[in-house]
Formats: structure tokens, C-alpha cells, sequence
């Protein structure tokens, strides 16, 4: 699993109370669980992240219409963002638009977090100027031709810390941040399709093979309807699914595995509202 920079997962109190929180520690908790980052911008030896280079940049995604390298995000100032201000950070997170103008390659899913709370949004910065620079430059991105991001139905505005207590709301906005239906719906000329949200068929091919993302919504005979909620939970954090079988990744079940309890309810709640696709 990925080393924490300085702060024990284990530390981390329930988003319930994350207003009593620590905004490092609440970011924290959100970077290294269901925003699973660095699942994409830590190096890997594999699997395991390289010691000490932790969020310093990571995976290549080489295909149309881009040719990235998820980039170092440690306060490095010559290759992270340490020169970035906080509103700099909040723009990329909240529009996918970097500090000099230039969009960023869509893989990024800055779709899915303009409904980051704002206090939520201040504990990811404070986590991000709390890791320890690591001085690692990777490739500058190649973009081959414009490639628009999509905005999530729902995600358009902050959600209030206030709408967190309400589970259903809670569960829909962490599995909003957490970007799960980027991976869950398939896309149709470069774009997803929302209306056959949850149905699974993208691929990804890895070290570990390929991987097809799976059906998760209510269908009883494709989907998860036919699971209970504890093999959902441990299909999300321990990679197994109702059959026993190992899932492959890139689903990051060792992020998902510091959950809270309170979090994984919430999630499955919302995702048993998925309406079923054959």
C-alpha cells in the first residue's frame, strides 16, 4: 500500500465529523481513500508505490487524444506545484484548467469534483503543502486534439457540509469525488454515456492484464442486485467479488480498504439506487 506522507490513516476520524477534523488530517483521509491519487501519480515498483516518491508523478496514458504522465503533485517547486498558489490548485481541481490557461488531459476527472465541499477543498490543498517535496520531472503532456471534460449530472456546484449527514446525499457525493462512474459507464466516441450509467464494459489493460470494469448497477442477473451488502464491501475493499474471484486493478482496494464504516453504508446505499442494466 501506498506509504502515508506523515499522518496515519488510522488517525483519521468519520467524515461525519469532519468538521471537527484537522484539515490536513481530514485531506488526508479524502487523498489517500476514495480520491485513491495516488493510485495515479505515485511511481510504482510494482505494485507498491517507489519508496520516498510518493505523489511525485506516475502512470502514462498514451492514447488518444493525449499522450500524459499523471504529474508530480508534492510541493516541489521546480517540478510539483510548490509555486502554485492555493486558488491555483482549487482552479485545476474545480475546472481542469492550469494556472497558465492550458486544460488538462481529461483522464484527470476534474468532471467530478466540483462538488467538493469548500472546507473539503481546503483540507485536500492543506494535505497536498504537507507532503514533502519530491523533485521528479516527468514528461510534459502531449495533447494531440481538444478533448472536452464532462461534467458529472449532479456534481455542477459544492455540496454543503450541512447535506453530508443526510447518508444517501453522503454516499452520492463520495462516490461522486471518487469518481466511480468514470470507470462503471461506458463511453461512446470519446464521451460517457450517463443514461447507461453503472453498466460496466471499459477496459484496461495493465500490468495485471486486462481489466473490464464491471456492471454495478441493481441488475439481479448482471449487476449487483443479487449481491449483499457485504460482498459489496468486500468486492470494494478487499478486491473480491460474491464468487470469490480476485478482481484485478486498476480499482483501488487498498485506498478503499481505510474507509470508515459510515462511508462504505453510504456508498453502497447510493449505488443500490442504480437502476438495473442488462
Amino acid at each position: 500500500m501506498i506509504r502515508l506522507a506523515a499522518f496515519s490513516i488510522a488517525t483519521l476520524g468519520f467524515i461525519g465529523a469532519a468538521s471537527a477534523e484537522a484539515p490536513v488530517e481530514r485531506g488526508s483521509y479524502l487523498v489517500n481513500t476514495i480520491l485513491t491519487c495516488g493510485n495515479c501519480h505515485s511511481p510504482k515498483g510494482p505494485p507498491q508505490a517507489v519508496a520516498g516518491k510518493d505523489f511525485s508523478g506516475g502512470l502514462r496514458f498514451d492514447e488518444p487524444p493525449f499522450d500524459v504522465t499523471a504529474p508530480n503533485i508534492t510541493p516541489d517547486k521546480a517540478t510539483g506545484i510548490g509555486s502554485w498558489s492555493d486558488a491555483d490548485i482549487k482552479k485545476l481541481l474545480r475546472t481542469g484548467v492550469r494556472p497558465n490557461g492550458t486544460p488538462i488531459a481529461s483522464v484527470m476527472p476534474t468532471g467530478f469534483y466540483e462538488i467538493i465541499t469548500d472546507g473539503d477543498m481546503d483540507a485536500i490543498v492543506a494535505y497536498l503543502r504537507a507532503l514533502k517535496p519530491v523533485s521528479n520531472k516527468v514528461p510534459d503532456p502531449i495533447y494531440k486534439m481538444p478533448a472536452p471534460r464532462q461534467i458529472f449530472p449532479g456534481a455542477e456546484k459544492p455540496y454543503t457540509q450541512a447535506m453530508l449527514s443526510d447518508q444517501m446525499k453522503n454516499g452520492f457525493y463520495l462516490v461522486t469525488i471518487g469518481h466511480c462512474l468514470e470507470c462503471h459507464t461506458p463511453m461512446e466516441k470519446g464521451r460517457h454515456d450517463w443514461s447507461d450509467m453503472g453498466r460496466g464494459g471499459m477496459e484496461f489493460p495493465g500490468p495485471w492484464g486486462l481489466s473490464i470494469s464491471r456492471n454495478i448497477t441493481s441488475s439481479k442477473t448482471k449487476g449487483l442486485g443479487a449481491w449483499s451488502d457485504a460482498e459489496i464491501k468486500r468486492a470494494i475493499i478487499q478486491g473480491i467479488d460474491k464468487d470469490g474471484n480476485k478482481l484485478k486493478p486498476p480499482m483501488g482496494f487498498d485506498y478503499y480498504a481505510h474507509m470508515t464504516d459510515a462511508d462504505l453504508d453510504a456508498v453502497i446505499a447510493w449505488v443500490r439506487t442504480l437502476p438495473a442494466k442488462d
